[in-house]
């Protein structure tokens, strides 16, 4: 069973706008749930049997269970201790990591699934930063080019290496859920991974899905929107240094790490949106925008086919990938 709105809201865990604005038809079959997965609030929708949706939140469940860095028993955790050699995994798992890799490549490292040598130091929830030593010694142990993935086999060819997959696993996630639903003969459902949102077809009443962006400046109401999209089919994903960060003895750090510095980004973009088919792309593109000055960012965007994008500045400016992408409000 989900958690309620009221209970979301009690615990400061507002529901993404997408909620607010997709609305709900009259049959019976439109149903939701909303859980906590991927150490975040998630939600999945749409005109189908509860079965189905029950079945959708399992997956979920059982996503994490294989690729969490953080639980010691998911292949994430075991192909990190094994000192190098390789390591027999779940076949998504396999699957993930190598087109994980792809995106490392298009973006020349600036996004790298083995930053887990350094994301392991930080504790964005507890406020833990890593003496300069620290990071110092796990840097050089971050470089995707020692990732080897063999059919069902992942190995690290530097046995010090650690894979996190926390930048791009939701994407791929919200894309196998919808795929498997539509395999159901589901034609209308959403799925929102905090953040990562996917949705398939159009809304129950046939209309357009709708889905906000949320203003990143620090004095924004939280779920306060600067823009939206509508979608009927594809993928919305944001990624904003507001999401997890903490402040300590004067300086604030959030939790996009530059895989060249082992620190978090230094950005005056604040949020970074990507409308794309598949939310893995969004996932594997959004980070490395944040590496960029906003005009290289937008330029690497266009040379992107498929994508389009929304950039937000610190100071609440919106810039576009191509113009008119998304409705500013």
């Amino acid at each position: 069973m989900g958690i309620t709105r009221r209970g979301l809201l009690r615990a400061g865990l507002a529901l993404p706008a997408l909620l607010a604005a997709c609305g709900r038809a009259t049959t019976t079959e439109d149903i939701q749930t909303s859980f906590f997965c991927f150490d975040t609030v998630c939600a999945i929708g749409g005109v189908m049997e509860q079965e189905l949706l029950d079945a959708a939140e399992e997956r979920c469940h059982e996503f994490e269970e294989l690729l969490s860095r953080t639980l010691p028993q998911s292949d994430v955790s075991r192909i990190n201790a094994a000192g190098g050699e390789a390591v027999e995994v779940d076949p998504r798992t396999a699957d993930l990591i190598g087109q994980a890799l792809t995106y490392c490549s298009a973006s020349d490292g600036l996004f790298d699934i083995t930053i887990g040598a350094v994301s392991s130091l930080w504790d964005f929830h507890e406020g833990v930063v890593p003496t300069p030593e620290q990071i110092a010694a796990a840097l050089p142990h971050v470089g995707y080019a020692c990732v080897r993935v063999s059919g069902t086999t992942v190995q690290l060819a530097d046995p010090e290496a650690r894979i996190d997959l926390g930048g791009i696993a939701k994407g791929y996630v919200a894309d196998a859920i919808l795929d498997e639903l539509a395999g159901q003969g589901v034609q209308s459902a959403y799925v929102n991974l905090g953040g990562n949102v996917k949705v398939l077809g159009s809304k129950p009443d046939g209309s357009a899905w709708r889905v906000g962006v949320r203003d990143p400046r620090p004095d924004a109401d939280e779920g306060q929107s600067v823009a939206r999209v509508e979608l009927t089919g594809g993928s919305v994903v944001t990624s904003g240094l507001y999401e997890r960060q903490f402040e300590q003895d004067g300086r604030r750090y959030w939790h996009i790490l530059d895989p060249r510095t082992g620190y978090p980004v230094q950005s005056n973009i604040a949020s970074a949106t990507i409308v794309s088919e598949r939310s893995i792309d969004g996932d594997g593109y959004t980070k490395p925008l944040f590496m960029m000055d906003k005009d290289a960012a937008l330029a690497w965007v266009a040379d992107h086919e498929g994508l389009e994008a929304l950039l937000i500045d610190e100071d609440g400016a919106a810039s576009m990938c191509p113009e008119g992408a998304f409705e500013l409000l």
